[in-house]
């Protein structure tokens, strides 16, 4: 919305800031975090009071998760708000990736919002039916897909574009579409999952939202990509005010997630964040990055995977507990060593899904 402002400039003024993606993106950043840290605290009061006995906790999960009963949930809408609020602000509301990711997150956080207002009002940690929110989650992204498509560009339309290797490109065909579901459903789903423990699904969240940003604002100038070697996709580089204000959201949330929590993130948060992150990588033709920068949501998913199958197969547990970071709750780490050590590996994964981006 401000950089309507530029309207205003004569191309050497203090308007003609709003020009650059960067400065906006910088603006967005504080502006979602002053959100943050202005509404937390009475966003997390309304809840304390409406939720009465907070998040249901689970009799068979980590004992240690006992002591967290009576936190209300739902804290994702403060991330949510504070996201779209600096988005719509400081992004250009004529681009269209700007919109699709914005209707992915905001579609993903009222399926999340569904969920998370069911378990509440039940007092049980079955909320929303799985296939319906699987269904509705479905249709979501295949809408967001065949939007991405229509504005990339006629040579990368319906192609998937490996990393490192620029001149190969797989021409999905019709499959684009379904591909595209099963990354920001298989995003979506993997960042719920690793929201099990104070802070832990958040950070990670920022880091792959930080290099997302760097990735969509460098495919997004045709200079930066002919000299990091990847391909061009007009527009994209806008992504970067939303990843910019996630992160500033995700800092103000974090501020009352950290151990021990005041709020929980709830699949408010959890479902939109993925999404997001999803949807981003869709409109940047970095799919296959995603799986790398985002390998801890991954491990995540596949350690539920692999514990449901071969337990209905041999009736014995490859886990302790899944998702992974309860199998390492009930070999007796801290929650805090849990939490920071994940911390790491998602910014080493976030280096490696960069280093992608130059391989001369």
């Amino acid at each position: 919305m401000l950089y309507w402002l530029t309207a205003l400039s004569d191309g050497g003024d203090f308007f003609n800031l709003f020009r650059y993606i960067t400065f906006r993106a910088g603006g967005a950043f504080f502006t979602a975090l002053l959100f943050g840290f202005i509404f937390g605290p009475p966003l997390i009061n309304v809840l304390r009071r409406r939720q009465g006995k907070g998040q249901p906790i689970r009799d068979d999960g980590p004992e240690g998760h006992l002591s967290k009963a009576g936190t209300p949930t739902m804290g994702g809408l403060l991330i949510v708000g504070a996201l779209v609020t600096s988005t719509l602000l400081w992004g250009r509301l004529d681009n269209h990736f700007v919109w699709m990711v914005l209707f992915v997150t905001l579609s993903y956080a009222a399926i999340g919002f569904a969920d998370d207002y069911a378990k509440v009002s039940k007092q049980s940690s079955a909320g929303v039916s799985g296939k319906v929110r699987l269904l509705i989650g479905v249709v979501i992204a295949g809408i967001a897909a065949y939007w991405a498509a229509s504005q990339h560009p006629a040579d990368l339309t319906n192609q998937l574009a490996l990393p490192v290797f620029k001149d190969t490109l797989i021409n999905l065909g019709v499959l684009f579409v379904p591909f595209s579901i099963i990354v920001i459903v298989g995003a979506a789903n993997a960042v719920n999952l690793t929201d099990g423990l104070d802070g832990l699904a958040i950070m990670p969240v920022m880091i792959a939202a930080g290099t997302f940003g760097v990735i969509a604002y460098a495919v997004g100038r045709v200079d930066f990509t002919e000299y990091l070697d990847v391909h061009y996709v007009p527009d994209t580089g806008e992504l970067l005010i939303f990843c910019a204000a996630l992160i500033g959201g995700g800092l103000g949330f974090l501020w009352y997630n950290a151990p021990p929590a005041a709020v929980f993130m709830g699949d408010t948060g959890s479902l939109a964040l993925g999404g997001a992150l999803g949807a981003i990588a869709v409109a940047s033709k970095h799919e296959i990055v995603l799986a790398i920068v985002g390998g801890l949501f991954v491990v995540e998913a596949l350690s539920v995977i692999v514990q449901v199958f071969y337990f209905k197969r041999t009736g014995k547990r490859v886990f302790l507990m899944a998702p992974i970071h309860h199998h390492y709750e009930k070999k007796g780490w801290a929650e805090p060593q849990i939490v920071i050590r994940f911390w790491i590996i998602s910014l080493i994964l976030a280096m490696i899904g960069l280093a992608t981006l130059k391989v001369r």
